[in-house]
């Protein structure tokens, strides 16, 4: 007995695989049945075009289809019924035209699978509901820099095709300080980060534009994506024009927009008197931050910058960080009175630590407050919160910088007339002792908000 049940199980289990497998087919299969994937209506008007076509030709040529054809498809099914009965031929025919139908459309989506899919990943009809849900997501439009506006983007890109993230072009310390000093162009760090975010591209080729020189004399420090927008800005003519290019090349969800031409000099008046200049220097200055401002005063925005703004469904301003990341774009007066008389829903994302020489013993208000001594009122209507600290070890880590979570005064936020959006966001990696938005978290979080608040503007 037991050698019976040795030798079944392995059949069973190979029928349960099988089965698995036809279900697995089928629900893909009922995929393309699905409304908004816009090829059923494109195949449709293929066969009636195709149909049209055999149509004028056979009446050209004198055929008479319409009466021969009758007449053919009576004399064929008299024949066959009269030898098979109605109940088991009709059905027949129905299942085998079923089966040709099937058969020929899965022979024809694995050929175009096998092209525009090689390696295969996922199924076609995966990647087509996936794209057709990305093109109609709303637009939204997200202000900062730094590795916090980066990190957004990569979740956000999941959700939405329509994302225009504009990005400060006051960074002047390592290679985008260098390249800016060295060949008058403006830094095109953060963009280049947000390039690679938001890239739809080989994952080789993104790793290509990230990579950062290590040795070599005049290349060391810096990174090839900066080089190349360098050299496109250079046989462009601008900034704006060499983003293109490498969106095109990196094929970016959505498009990344400086948010001035202008060159913009960062500066800071400390609590002491100081006046400290440019961007690298104001973290390491130390004491507090009581006004920035930039050179010149009155930067002009990019047009399309604003255009997207006041197209938008909803605008994030951060995370980042506060002083040289969030605040240097809304120094640009269009862009702070665009964000002002957009009718969309306004978010704050604010950072889950404090930063020595920026923010150092800051509370969420106290973020808020500064935001709003650049834009002269409140901007935002809701701020996005960490809800809990991290750990006590990757708080100890941060303490011994001068750092610490971000606490939320609660009253305050409130009177300021805030709403607040409390969520888990961070992730920790031990190994650094440090924290970071996760990027998918953020996203949905943000989404889940928008898709419930939506109606009420």
């Amino acid at each position: 007995m037991g050698n019976v049940l040795l030798f079944r199980l392995p059949s069973r289990l190979k029928f349960r695989y099988r089965s698995g497998q036809r279900r697995a087919r089928l629900r893909q299969w009922s995929k393309w049945l699905l409304p908004g994937l816009l090829v059923k209506r494109w195949l449709f008007i293929s066969t009636i075009g195709l149909l049209l076509l055999i149509l004028g030709a056979a009446i050209s040529l004198r055929l008479t289809p319409i009466y021969n054809t009758l007449q053919f498809v009576e004399t064929t099914l008299g024949w066959i019924t009269s030898r098979v009965p109605a109940h088991l031929s009709g059905p027949a025919a129905i299942l085998a035209g079923i089966g040709l139908v099937v058969w020929g459309q899965s022979r024809s989506m694995n050929a175009l699978t096998e092209v525009l899919m090689p390696q295969g990943e996922g199924e076609l009809v995966d990647v087509l509901l996936a794209h057709r849900r990305r093109t109609r997501g709303p637009r939204i439009v997200a202000l900062g820099g730094g590795t916090g506006l980066s990190t957004l983007l990569r979740g956000l890109k999941a959700y939405s095709s329509n994302i225009t993230a504009i990005v400060t072009v006051a960074d002047d310390g390592g290679s985008s300080g260098r390249l800016r000093q060295e060949f008058g162009v403006l830094p095109p760090g953060d963009i280049r980060n947000c390039l690679a975010a938001l890239a739809d591209s080989e994952r080789l080729l993104t790793d290509l534009f990230q990579y950062r020189f290590t040795t070599g004399e005049g290349l060391s420090g810096h990174s090839f994506g900066n080089l190349y927008l360098t050299a496109l800005t250079e046989i462009t003519g601008n900034l704006e024009q060499a983003i293109a290019a490498s969106s095109r090349i990196l094929a970016v969800r959505g498009q990344v927009l400086p948010a001035t031409l202008d060159h913009v000099h960062l500066w800071a008046e400390m609590a002491d008197g100081r006046r400290i200049e440019g961007e690298s220097q104001i973290p390491k200055a130390g004491g507090e931050i009581v006004r920035v401002g930039c050179t010149p005063s009155y930067p002009q925005a990019l047009p399309r910058a604003l255009e997207a703004l006041a197209d938008a469904d909803l605008i994030l301003v951060g995370p980042g960080s506060l002083y040289t990341s969030v605040i240097p774009n809304l120094l640009v007066p269009e862009i702070t009175e665009a964000i002002r008389q957009s009718t969309a829903p306004k978010i704050y994302i604010c950072n889950a630590m404090t930063e020595p020489g920026e923010t150092q013993n800051y509370t969420v208000s106290r973020h808020l407050q500064a935001i709003e001594a650049v834009a002269g009122e409140r901007l935002c209507d809701a701020v996005l919160v960490q809800k809990s600290a991290p750990s006590p070890p990757i708080l100890a880590h941060y303490a011994q910088a001068g750092a610490g979570f971000v606490e939320l005064d609660r009253p305050q936020v409130l009177e300021m007339g805030y709403r607040i959006l409390l969520a888990q966001l961070l992730e920790e990696d031990t190994h650094t002792g440090r924290v970071r938005h996760n990027s998918q978290r953020l996203a949905q979080v943000i989404l889940r908000w928008f898709g419930r608040t939506q109606n009420l503007w």
